[in-house]
C-alpha cells in the first residue's frame, strides 16, 4: 500500500477537505459528482441520522455524512489496512466515526443495538453481495421504519431489494449506477 489516492469532501463541517486513502485492488471511491448529487437527494435526512457505511473503502460516504452533520456515523470494513487508516482518518478529523473491522455478511448477522436511518451500500463490483447483503438489513432489524438505502453497483445491474422498499431516485454515471431507497415499515 504505498500509493495513495484522495477524496475531496464535498460538502459541512469539512467542505473541501483532501483526504487521502491507501490505493488497494479494487477499492474505488464514489465519485464526487455521485456524492453530491445523493447527499442533495438525502438533504435534511442526514443531520441527527445514525449512518451505517458498508464497504466503506476510502470513507468517502460516511466521511461525507459525518461532515454534514450525521448523529453518529459505523463505518464497516474488512481489509486490515483501509480499517487502520479509516481509524486514522476518523482521529485526524476528531471525527465521531466507529470504524468496524469485518466481513459485512458476517457484521451483519448480529442484531443492532438500534436501528440506522441511512445505510450506504456500495460492494466490490461483480460479487453478487448487494441482494444478499439487502435481505441481511431487512432480516435483521437493521433499518429504521423509514430508512434510506443508498445502492451503488454495476449500472447494468438491476438490485434485487425486498419488498416494502421503494426505489425513490437513481442515476447513471458512467458504469456505476446509484440508487436510493427508501424503506416503508
Amino acid at each position: 500500500m504505498a500509493k495513495s489516492s484522495e477524496v475531496r469532501l464535498i460538502a459541512g463541517r469539512w467542505r473541501g477537505r483532501r483526504l487521502r486513502f491507501p490505493a488497494v485492488p479494487g477499492l474505488r471511491p464514489t465519485p464526487g459528482i455521485v456524492r453530491e448529487t445523493l447527499f442533495n437527494w438525502l438533504r435534511e435526512a442526514v443531520l441527527g441520522a445514525r449512518c451505517l457505511d458498508l464497504y466503506a473503502g476510502s470513507g468517502a460516504l460516511g466521511l461525507e455524512a459525518a461532515s454534514r452533520g450525521a448523529g453518529e456515523v459505523v463505518q464497516v470494513e474488512f481489509h486490515p489496512g483501509v480499517v487502520r487508516h479509516l481509524q486514522a482518518t476518523a482521529r485526524k478529523l476528531d471525527a465521531e466515526i466507529r470504524v468496524v473491522r469485518a466481513d459485512v455478511l458476517r457484521f451483519l448477522r448480529r442484531p443492532p443495538d438500534r436501528p440506522f436511518d441511512i445505510v450506504f451500500l456500495d460492494p466490490p463490483f461483480g460479487r453478487g453481495q448487494v441482494a444478499p447483503v439487502c435481505q441481511s438489513l431487512e432480516r435483521g432489524r437493521w433499518l429504521a421504519a423509514a430508512a434510506w438505502i443508498y445502492v451503488e453497483a454495476e449500472a447494468a445491474l438491476t438490485p434485487s431489494v425486498p419488498s416494502g422498499w421503494t426505489l425513490w431516485r437513481h442515476k447513471r454515471v458512467g458504469e456505476v449506477g446509484c440508487q436510493l431507497y427508501r424503506r416503508q415499515a
